[in-house]
């Protein structure tokens, strides 16, 4: 049975034991991953996996379950199961399917995503992948160990049928590829790594490229110093600045608005960005690592805009929280095979501003460049925000010195209110934005 067979044949036994309405969320997916360290193979994985997840809504009450293997006679079983607990499940004044009205209607949109890639690698060709990679790295002076390299690809296939109406599916594709080296000599030693994943091989950084980034970030961060603590302006880099749009994510997640839990709870139609700052989650980014043909209830998943001039304009729902909040979905509820949807970005990022990096450092003359961050000291409730941090210091406009060992910390909704975008967005990860500047912050040091 294909994997829509599957789902059609779940929703169409929990029907036929009682329920009022149902959905079968099925996952069907195939990996290769493979890794070397010092030029030797360490280890090589293929894994196949097909799951089903039911859900059976009974009035108000609901209930999951999932399997993997399937077969007809687990998923009678998976039906039997899953009716009996949405017997006994609390009321949910909020549960349900998705509103009809919304559900996506063109199937043929998803193929403008070019989201699967045809070719399907033999493993002898991420060998070679991560082999050279890690090769490229250790062959720059300087280099003294090696963490290893991985080359991985995978291929999956996500299908949704509901009672109501919905049958689709859609197919995507993976590749990856990262290595992590080290410079310098016992005590002195220093660790960086560089990476990259793409929806096809073509799109991949070549070996080469991720293994002569590694060495270059591993020799920059070598003798690095220790700093006073102060307040100073600090510039996130473009390897991490995108952790500050997560935040800002979880913020505007429709559980936690309706739940009060988000420090931006109360800011609809307010400033909560500097003026200029404009954030966009789009769902039908070609190739894009979190584009979905619909979203996990079988809505059309469209553009929207979060914040425009610095201005939240709308949360991010599911059916459900919406409810809660009285507003319609908007095409964000994600989901797994064991659990119910939630609402969650998909392709969130931030629009570049008009000044380089450099000239952003030009512009502070001195500060923190931060490039890696370290544990998650972040407080969704207030926006307080804590984390240890390494990068370089800016003197003179300048990158100076690497420094380690350094926690910095604010407050999410000061930082977001002050805070200037670069001109160098590039779409690399599922959350992407610009280098960052932040114009204050407390940094703990010596």
């Amino acid at each position: 049975m294909t994997p829509i067979d599957i789902a059609r044949l779940g929703v169409e036994r929990v029907l036929a034991l009682g329920a009022d309405s149902a959905d079968a969320l099925v996952s069907e997916a195939v990996s290769l991953s493979t890794s070397c360290r010092l030029g030797k193979m360490e280890d090589v994985e293929r894994a196949e996996s097909r799951d089903l997840g039911l859900r059976a809504l009974i009035g108000r009450r609901q209930a999951f379950v999932s399997g993997n293997g399937v077969t007809e006679e687990s998923v009678n079983a998976l039906a039997e199961r899953v009716v009996a607990m949405a017997q006994m499940a609390p009321e949910d004044p909020y549960c349900g399917l998705a509103d009809p009205a919304l559900l996506m209607t063109n199937p043929d949109d998803m193929l403008a995503l070019d989201l699967d890639d045809s070719h399907e690698p033999e493993m002898a060709e991420l060998q070679e992948q991560a082999l050279a990679t890690e090769a490229t790295a250790r062959a720059v002076d300087g280099i003294t160990n090696s963490e290893g390299a991985g080359a991985g690809w995978a291929r999956g296939t996500t299908g949704l049928v509901t009672s109501h109406g919905f049958n689709a599916s859609y197919t995507t594709s993976s590749w990856s590829l990262s290595c992590a080296v080290l410079g310098g000599e016992g005590d002195a030693m220093e660790r960086d790594y560089a990476s990259h994943s793409a929806r096809h091989g073509a799109d991949l950084d070549s070996p080469a490229e991720i293994g002569a980034r590694a060495a270059e970030r591993t020799l920059q961060r070598l003798n690095p110093q220790k700093i006073n603590s102060q307040k100073a302006p600090v510039i996130f880099d473009t390897r991490i600045s995108a952790s500050l749009l997560g935040h800002f994510s979880a913020a505007i997640s429709g559980t936690a608005i309706a739940r009060g839990t988000s420090f931006l709870k109360d800011k609809m139609d307010t400033k909560v960005f500097a003026d200029g700052i404009t954030i966009i989650d789009d769902p039908r980014r070609p190739r894009g690592l979190r584009s979905v043909a619909f979203d996990g209830e079988g809505l059309a998943a469209e553009k929207l805009t979060p914040v425009t001039d610095g201005i939240l304009q709308s949360w991010f729902l599911d059916s459900a929280t919406g409810r809660q909040l009285d507003l319609p979905s908007n095409g964000r509820a994600a989901r797994g095979i064991g659990g119910p949807p939630a609402p969650s970005a998909t392709n969130l990022y931030m629009l570049p501003g008009t000044q380089t990096p450099e000239e952003l450092m030009a512009a502070i003359g001195t500060g923190f460049f931060a490039t890696e961050l370290i544990g998650m000291g972040v407080n969704g409730v207030t926006g307080d925000y804590s984390r240890g941090a390494a990068g370089f210091w800016i003197e003179n406009g300048k990158l100076a010195y690497p420094v380690s060992e350094v926690t910095i910390a604010g407050n999410l909704k000061d930082m977001f209110s002050h805070l200037t975008p670069a001109s160098d967005l590039e779409f690399r990860r599922g959350v992407n934005a610009p280098t960052l500047l932040v114009e204050e912050m407390t940094l703990a040091g010596l």
